[in-house]
């Protein structure tokens, strides 16, 4: 598929007066199609069917290099499933380099929806993560919790899965500290997930680690839990 043709029929469904309203919104300076999310999630949907994995990946590399805000979203959707096959390497490699590329919370979101089901797919990709923490870069230094968020909101994890828990609570213990507000969201809505599934483990971060956190961060992080902070 042509990326010509492929942003001809997103740009279809452009709602007026919406792209301004995004570029004021997200205050980074790129191109606004003003699409809406399901419109995205639609078309993605309709192309990982009708694609074969070297055509999908291919338009998903062409869109993110439009730099167009809901391009780039549309691309990440593209490879956001539970199983790629034959092979995903190329994808996960793809959003790796993507990665260095994001600029604002939305994109880096959608990405790292992605990315969680990459990690799911192979959790020992997670060792290619081990110097995101610390990235100049503070969107890569984000997606090391975005990414591995759903592991908090799991209500009975395995072994397998608890390992990855403490893995990524080793991240937010390494994170604590960054002066970023992003961050400190970051790790407040980590633990605060965490919390409402294993309030005791919750509970054992902040004891260890709360210090570290600004006072914002620990209030939000432990508002579930018995002895919020």
């Amino acid at each position: 598929m042509l990326i010509e043709d492929a942003i001809a029929m997103l740009q279809l469904h452009e709602v007026p007066g919406k792209a301004a309203k995004m570029r004021a919104y997200y205050k980074v300076e790129r191109v606004y199609w003003g699409l809406t999310t399901p419109v995205l999630d639609d078309q993605a949907r309709q192309w990982r069917q009708e694609l074969s994995l070297a055509e999908r990946l291919q338009l998903a590399a062409e869109l993110w290099a439009s730099n167009a805000h809901e391009g780039r979203i549309c691309a990440t959707k593209l490879l956001t499933q539970a199983r790629i096959r034959p092979n995903d390497n190329a994808a996960w490699q793809l959003l790796q380099t993507w990665m260095a590329e994001v600029d604002c919370v939305a994109i880096c979101d959608h990405l790292c929806l992605a990315g969680h089901r990459r990690l799911s797919a192979d959790v020992a990709r997670m060792d290619e993560m081990s110097a995101w923490p610390q990235s100049p870069h503070l969107w890569t230094r984000r997606a090391v919790l975005a990414m591995t968020l759903p592991w908090a909101k799991m209500r009975n994890p395995n072994a397998a899965n608890l390992a990855i828990r403490e893995h990524a609570l080793g991240w937010a213990a390494e994170l604590a500290e960054d002066p970023s507000k992003i961050i400190q969201q970051a790790v407040a809505e980590w633990v605060y997930e965490l919390s409402r599934k294993s309030p005791e483990r919750a509970q054992g971060f902040l004891d260890a680690h709360g210090h570290k956190l600004r006072n914002a961060t620990r209030r939000d992080a432990s508002r579930k839990l018995s002895r919020p902070a």
